[in-house]
């Protein structure tokens, strides 16, 4: 099993204002649909916790198959 940190959306309180989409610093978080997504190139900077105006963007780390 590999590791990877990444930023997670909780998609019930995400009001899709975009600011954590404005502070991402790699182009991470995209906003669809009205609700923020992080993708695979999320470096867990904690950038878009810290924007988020409702909290609801939190730093986790996952475990995957390869």
């Amino acid at each position: 099993m590999a590791k990877k940190t990444n930023a997670f959306v909780n998609q019930c309180s995400c009001v899709g204002c975009g600011s954590c989409e404005a502070v991402c610093p790699v182009g991470a978080i995209k906003i669809i649909n009205g609700k923020a997504y992080a993708d695979e190139k999320c470096i867990a900077c904690g950038a878009c916790v810290g924007g988020c105006p409702v909290q609801c963007i939190e730093i986790k780390e996952v475990e995957f198959n390869k």
